[in-house]
Order: C-alpha cells, then sequence, then structure tokens
C-alpha cells in the first residue's frame, strides 16, 4: 500500500512537472515571438500649433521624447502595445520667454508635471497603410482615453543595416480638457490662444 501511495504521489509529480515544462515553453515561445523598437529621435519630431490672436499660428515642439512599440510579430504590428513620453521641459517655440511661460503653473506647470505620457490599450490595422490607436493620454496630471488615427510608412533597411519603420499621426486635442486654460480676452473679441492644438506627429522606430 505504501509503495502504491508513494508510486500515485510520484505520478502526479511528473504530470504537474510536465504541464509546467510546457506552460514555460509557450510563455518563452511567445516571449521570443515579440519584436521591440525603440524610437529613433534624430529622425522623428513630435510638433503642435495653436492658433494666436485669431488670425495666425504659433507652432512649437518638443526636443526630448522616447518610446517603445512592443510587435506579435516582425512585420505586424496589429495588437501592438505602445509607451510614449515626453519631456515638457524640453518644450521648444523659437522664444526663450514664450517657452519659460509654457513651462510655467499657467500652463503645463513643468515642475509638478514633468512629463507627458501615453500608454496604448490597442493598435489596430485598419489596412495596409493605416491603424488605429486608442490610449491614454496623461498630461497636467489629467489623464484622458484619445484615439488617433495613424499612417503606416511600412518598413526598410538603413544604410547601416538597421530595420526601420514609421508612423505619422495627425490629429486635435482640445488643451482645456487638460486644465490648460490659460488665456486672455481680446478687445475685438475672442481669446488670444485657440482652445484646440494641432498635433503632427513623426516617428521613426528601429528594431531592437
Amino acid at each position: 500500500m505504501l509503495w502504491n501511495y508513494n508510486f500515485k504521489n510520484l505520478t502526479k509529480m511528473k504530470k504537474y512537472n510536465f504541464l509546467f515544462s510546457v506552460a514555460f515553453l509557450v510563455v518563452t515561445l511567445a516571449t521570443q515571438a515579440q519584436t521591440t523598437w525603440v524610437s529613433d529621435k534624430s529622425h522623428a519630431k513630435v510638433q503642435f500649433s495653436v492658433t494666436h490672436l485669431l488670425v495666425s499660428e504659433t507652432t512649437g515642439h518638443f526636443r526630448k521624447f522616447e518610446g517603445t512599440i512592443v510587435s506579435p510579430k516582425a512585420d505586424d504590428f496589429n495588437g501592438a502595445t505602445i509607451d510614449f513620453s515626453i519631456d515638457v521641459n524640453s518644450i521648444d517655440t523659437d522664444d526663450e520667454n514664450r517657452d519659460k511661460h509654457l513651462k510655467s503653473a499657467d500652463f503645463f506647470d513643468a515642475a509638478k508635471y514633468p512629463s507627458i505620457t501615453f500608454k496604448s490599450k490597442s493598435f489596430t490595422k485598419v489596412n495596409d497603410k493605416a491603424y488605429k490607436l486608442v490610449g491614454t493620454l496623461t498630461m497636467h496630471g489629467v489623464t484622458k482615453e484619445v484615439s488617433f488615427d495613424v499612417v503606416y510608412r511600412g518598413i526598410t533597411k538603413s544604410p547601416y543595416g538597421q530595420t526601420i519603420t514609421g508612423f505619422k499621426i495627425v490629429s486635435t486635442l482640445n488643451r482645456y480638457d487638460y486644465n490648460l486654460k490659460y488665456n486672455s480676452a481680446l478687445e475685438t473679441g475672442g481669446v488670444a490662444i485657440g482652445e484646440n492644438v494641432d498635433l503632427l506627429i513623426n516617428l521613426e522606430f528601429i528594431k531592437k
């Protein structure tokens, strides 16, 4: 009876070890199948523009940012996860005094909220040249779900043998949604700074 008991326990242990090994193998293979891409800042730009005095636009960009894409396949980004962050203190509008004002508590309050972050919830292929990106954007202490139409530029090889991919986003955000409400009234009516901010984001990623 004791021999039979030990034999049953040994059989169970072998079964559990086998199942554990299979599960570990599945996870390992799934991890190995994923492809990581990192942003190439020297070939990318995060730009914005906003109306000024109702008759013109002020443009700017952020000089420091970083992002990663983890895709299920090396040549297909459907279902990929995306993380992106921007250094607010790197804002550049070609005017030092204006940049200081934008970093102040009137606008981004960079001392308190030094980063703008984005985390994807879904990245869905629409066709060979387009994806739909949904995720959470955190800016000025406010987190909201946003949706972007993304132009996919394809995959190519650099002269240095690197595998490269690129994307473009053209969209509009309402800065009031993120409590960026500083403004001043005009004598002629209206306000000095537009409520909506247009985005033009061109990104290039390198396969790791």
